[in-house]
């Protein structure tokens, strides 16, 4: 059963005048208006038809700053959610906003109206990302937005985007470290897309920007992913979700996208967990034919039959079991099956077969072999 559902309401670049590079919302929500007390009533009501049991249900308010709205129209969508909320229908109240759209009377708006999550749009903790990005703000935002949250009690997210200009491995570990000692309850990860109509696109289409290979936009993010997971911090999100706008065909400029992201990079987390189990067994392997064979040389001397055995062997793969948990066996494999490929290219001497053991936790492996 599932145990979270989120109803997600978009505000599209509703709240922000500010034009980061990167942005372009409307392209993102696939929205050109607000939507009206009505709209919102009626998304609610068609998701709560089609849930079914679950434990947690989220209303949740995305798309732009929400926070940076006229405090009117703030109240307005707020005071839908909280009669939601006061009728048992739904759990919590969620929404993003920027770093900078933070202080006492916006808080004090959103506790009396039983908001329970703010999200912040973070994207990144160095000052130089920031100002290439044209965030219109420094990281001292997001630390005094986050003591303020933390002071009113607020469940807080993080969101963070990887491969924004002037953005490097070191940049995006730093932030996901930054993170960490924040504490936030969930983090999101994006990497940066090139999208239409926006002025990243422009400095793309000058040279002055690069966007990442997908080799290397799964590298960093699977990084940061494990500083994340391993501090134990929920990450909601791992790439852009599919939608008409972002998907295959839409308005997307270079190679980032992938419409199965968090699976590239929970599959490399899982690569990189295997693979030095595999690199011991195949060692000890290669060790012991060596040895085999040198045995043979002294007794025989004869190079012929050496080489025959040593042959023999190597056409006698060994047997080796790669387990994990239910859940993350699909990420064992790998992406339409890249990790096995791998495996399978890197180990000749390997005959590997994938299987689940419910004794694992999420991203861990155990291997079994007879050699």
């Amino acid at each position: 059963m599932k145990k979270h559902a989120i109803i997600p309401i978009f505000i599209p670049h509703r709240g922000c005048p500010n034009d980061c590079v990167f942005c372009n919302q409307r392209k993102i929500t696939a929205r050109t208006t607000a939507p009206t007390k009505d709209d919102v009533k009626n998304t609610i009501d068609t998701w709560l038809t089609t849930l079914g049991e679950v434990p947690t249900v989220e209303i949740a308010f995305y798309g732009g700053s929400f926070t940076g709205l006229e405090l009117e129209e703030q109240r307005s969508y707020l005071a839908i959610a909280k009669e939601y909320k006061e009728r048992g229908l739904i759990d919590k109240i969620h929404l993003s906003t920027r770093p900078d759209y933070i202080d006492k009377d916006i808080l004090d708006n959103l506790k009396a109206y039983s908001v329970d999550t703010i999200e912040l749009g973070v994207q990144s903790f160095d000052d130089e990302v920031l100002r290439k990005s044209n965030r219109g703000h420094t990281s001292a935002a997001v630390y005094e937005a986050v003591s303020l949250i933390k002071e009113y009690g607020f469940e807080f997210g993080i969101q963070l985007m990887i491969g924004l200009p002037g953005d490097s491995l070191e940049t995006c570990i730093y932030s996901a470290k930054e993170t960490v000692k924040l504490k936030p309850s969930l983090t999101r990860l994006y990497p940066t897309i090139v999208i239409d109509d926006t002025e990243l696109l422009e400095m793309y289409e000058r040279g002055e920007y690069q966007p990442l290979s997908r080799e290397e936009a799964v590298t960093r993010t699977a990084a940061m992913y494990k500083i994340l997971d391993e501090a134990g911090i929920t990450i909601m999100r791992v790439g852009l979700k599919s939608t008409d706008i972002i998907g295959e065909g839409g308005s997307i400029n270079g190679g980032t996208y992938h419409p199965a992201f968090r699976q590239l990079v929970e599959g490399r987390i899982a690569r990189d967990e295997i693979e030095p189990q595999l690199d011991r067994i195949v060692d000890e392997i290669r060790e012991r034919r060596d040895k085999s064979c040198e045995l043979i040389a002294n007794h025989l001397q004869c190079r012929d039959l050496v080489n025959e055995s040593f042959n023999q062997q190597r056409l006698s793969r060994v047997k080796v079991d790669v387990f994990s948990s239910p859940k993350w066996f699909s990420n064992a494999v790998g992406n339409s099956g890249e990790n096995k490929k791998y495996f399978e290219e890197k180990y000749p001497e390997l005959s590997i077969k994938f299987r689940v053991d419910n004794s694992l936790e999420t991203a861990q492996f155990r291997i079994n072999c007879d050699i």
